[in-house]
């Protein structure tokens, strides 16, 4: 059988297929050939091998476990397309992420995964990992992305023109040179296509030049042709520079299926084929079920071994076979075939040679530069995004007017004692509530900080340091000018220190629930529970900050403590207050005598207001709480990194038992 299949081969597809290796290389070691016809063995990259793995997940409704690999065993090499296959759930994602080592922490894993013969983790920038879903920074061009990206990545020893010449080298290797100063785009603006976008996704991970590169679904939602150029440029990178790449891929055409070396196609979580790709048509034929003339070969195998519509399949087409009988069929072959024996060799012939000299950890820029260069990129974003800042700050100053002319030139006399305060009660309450209205921005910015933050990009300190100085500038714009307009349209009290404290007050609440929300995005990373968690928590803050309800009146359980003294509006409402009142008097007539009030009798009488300490007390409690709320929002970021790395740690190795549950039904259906 091997015989025949070696003579229909093209000389160049025998050198790539591991049945006859034209040069006897070291073990492990895969020959390549150069342009000029002269034979070489390639031992500069990374293998990856992965032998008997297993992996399992918690079965809600049985209580036990349930698998969604069953004993997989394969291999990939360098200068080699590795293609994973297999109907929807058939465990493709899940082997991607086992061999990235981004499981899930409730997933555990048994079995053994080697880079180059040892088992350890993937240094930063020896491998790199391109999502399905692109989460990119749509106000960004094309080159400023990558250049960014290029800025945080590659260290410090490099200058930047030489990190600008990477990222356009980069740029061209993906064939993005005409959409260079095209924007990402997203919804309302039009910016790139589909197929750009992955491109881009690609650009960014491989500035680095990693030798391992992992795909999930790279040509999902393109057309063919998109799919094609897209794996072209993948496949070229593959040649020039002998990078390893594994891409799981749901139906490429055919085409894109002629660019791949080896493939791994599944079914259940269990192996039905891992070989030459160009084998695979022959393997199904000698088994019974030949591709038809000018059908997509992965058409024909996925259609073979998908059981989803089995029973469908079955009444429209009488004497068809179950899926599941051809299944256990090709499965039975491919273990009992010569190609399974050849997988096995390949694995322990990569292991003996045991080459971790590619392990080397890569420098990142310093932690000044990245820094800069985020804070930098996240101040353009702002800039760029009219939803960020821009519309907040229209509906603050329309706000602020209808505010204004509410309470136009209130005086001085006793009477304008309520009106004043519930103005300020208004500009404390309900200008710094509209901030959550920036919430789908942050879960934006948040899902580009987990993809580069989980690709090793910078750091989270540096993260959350460069959102603080990038909004500020901003928050500030948003205070001043709409505060301004509310302040002297309503005739408050005079002098520029007080409309100074009015303004610091009125920022540093802005910049408190902007930390507040950031935290909520950090843990609902969805925009409608995120807007609806972060509404409530500040109407509870305002319910108990002691003005609907003053705060001798409020209830001792939660409302007075610890909510009062917890929520930030107690202090922004007694520090406005004094900042107002204090040290005023207000004349009123009473039986046509004029009697004179004391601003210190309506702080202490009519609001309840603590008179032991002053206002820069109150401010600066906030200001204190704004930097709580920041080092929080990074706790809990590093909180959910390290529970999954210990979960992930603790769960690597499932016990035999587990394993002995998952194999008395093997053809559990499993998720992708």
């Amino acid at each position: 059988m091997e015989n025949s299949y070696l003579e229909t081969q093209s000389p160049q597809e025998v050198e790539i297929t591991f049945l006859a290796p034209i040069l006897q290389c070291p073990e492990g070691v895969r020959p390549t050939t150069c342009s000029n016809g002269e034979t070489k063995c390639n031992t500069n990259g990374l293998s990856l091998t992965w032998n008997d793995l297993w992996v399992t997940v918690p079965d809600g409704t049985t209580g036990g476990h349930r698998s969604i690999l069953q004993g997989v065993t394969g291999y990939a090499r360098p200068g080699e397309i590795l293609a994973i296959m297999g109907p929807s759930g058939c465990g493709k994602s899940t082997l991607l992420d086992a061999l990235a080592g981004r499981l899930d922490s409730k997933t555990r894993h048994n079995g053994d995964i080697l880079v180059n013969g040892f088992k350890k983790t993937l240094a930063y920038g020896t491998s790199a990992y391109v999502t399905q879903d692109e989460s990119l920074i749509q106000t960004l061009t094309v080159r400023e992305s990558v250049y960014y990206s290029a800025q945080l990545q590659l260290p410090d020893c490099m200058s930047k023109a030489e990190k600008k010449e990477r990222a356009e080298i980069t740029i061209r290797e993906m064939g993005l040179q005409d959409s260079m100063d095209t924007r990402i785009g997203g919804w309302g603006a039009k910016g790139l296509s589909g197929g750009q976008k992955r491109r881009v996704s690609i650009c960014i991970e491989i500035l680095t030049r990693p030798k391992l590169l992992f795909l999930d679904e790279p040509t999902s939602g393109l057309d063919s042709a998109a799919s094609y150029y897209v794996m072209s440029r993948i496949a070229k990178l593959d040649q020039h520079e002998e990078r390893t790449i594994i891409a799981s891929i749901h139906q490429p055409c055919s085409e894109v299926f002629g660019l791949f070396h080896n493939l791994c196609l599944l079914s259940s979580g269990r192996t039905v084929y891992f070989g030459n790709a160009n084998y695979a048509q022959e393997f199904f034929a000698l088994n019974g079920f030949p591709c038809p003339s000018f059908q997509n070969p992965s058409d024909h195998f996925l259609r073979t071994i998908n059981k989803d519509f089995d029973e469908d399949i079955e009444q429209g087409l009488s004497g068809r076979k179950p899926a599941e009988e051809v299944i256990n069929t090709l499965i039975d072959s491919y273990k009992s075939s010569s190609t399974y024996q050849e997988v096995s060799n390949g694995v322990t012939e990569i292991c003996k040679k045991g080459d971790g000299a590619f392990d080397k950890k890569k420098n990142h820029a310093s932690f000044s530069t990245q820094c800069f260069v985020l804070t930098r990129r996240s101040f353009m974003n702002m800039h760029r995004d009219l939803g960020y800042y821009w519309l907040r700050l229209a509906i603050y100053i329309a706000l602020s007017l209808g505010l204004g002319t509410l309470f136009y030139d209130v005086g001085s006399n006793y009477n304008s004692i309520q009106a004043r305060s519930s103005m300020l009660m208004f500009v404390a309450t309900f200008l710094t509530f509209m901030a959550i209205g920036g919430f789908p921005s942050f879960v934006e910015d948040m899902k580009v900080f987990e993809r580069e933050r989980l690709n090793g990009h910078y750091s989270t300190s540096t993260f959350v340091i460069a959102n603080t100085l990038s909004l500020t500038p901003y928050l500030l714009l948003v205070s001043v000018i709409p505060g301004a307009l509310a302040y002297y349209l309503t005739g408050l009290r005079e002098g520029i220190h007080h409309f100074a404290y009015y303004t610091s007050v009125l920022f540093s609440c802005m910049l408190l629930v902007e930390s507040l929300m950031m935290i909520v995005a950090s843990i609902v990373p969805n925009y409608l529970m995120g807007i609806i968690v972060g509404a409530g928590i500040q109407a509870f803050m305002v319910l108990g900050g002691g003005f609907f309800r003053l705060p001798n009146d409020l209830p001792d359980p939660f409302w007075k403590y610890p909510l009062y003294y917890v929520g930030f509006h107690k202090y922004a409402y007694q520090g406005l207050f004094k900042n107002e009142f204090e040290g005023v008097q207000f004349v009123y007539s009473e039986e046509g005598v004029e009697k004179v009030v004391d601003g210190g009798y309506i702080l202490r009488d009519t609001w309840q207001v603590e008179m032991a300490y002053s206002k820069w007390v109150d401010l600066g409690i906030i200001l204190a709480m704004v930097v709580i709320s920041r080092f929080l929002f990074f706790v809990i970021i590093k909180i959910v990194e390290n529970v999954k790395h210990i979960l992930s740690g603790l769960m690597f190795v499932t016990p035999k038992k587990q394993i002995t549950q998952v194999m008395v039904n093997p053809l559990t259906t499993p998720s992708h």
